[in-house]
């Protein structure tokens, strides 16, 4: 006798985009839980205070060029 072989799903086409959608979706769902929970890596002032420089740091070159 033959042993049987496990059946594996076919992943192919709009069921493979379906998926990764998904799993892309259940990424993000789990990140916007984390951040509400406080768990963010980064504080939002910190993200301000960074662009902030950048910004002004551009704005100097394009001003003072």
């Amino acid at each position: 006798m033959m042993p049987e072989q496990d059946e594996k799903r076919d992943y192919r086409g709009a069921e493979a985009r379906r998926s990764a959608v998904q799993r892309r979706r259940d990424r993000i769902v789990a990140e916007i839980e984390r951040n509400r929970r406080g768990e963010y890596w980064l504080p939002t002032w910190a993200m301000v205070a960074i662009l902030l420089a950048i910004i002004a740091g551009w704005a100097s070159l394009v001003i003072f060029a």
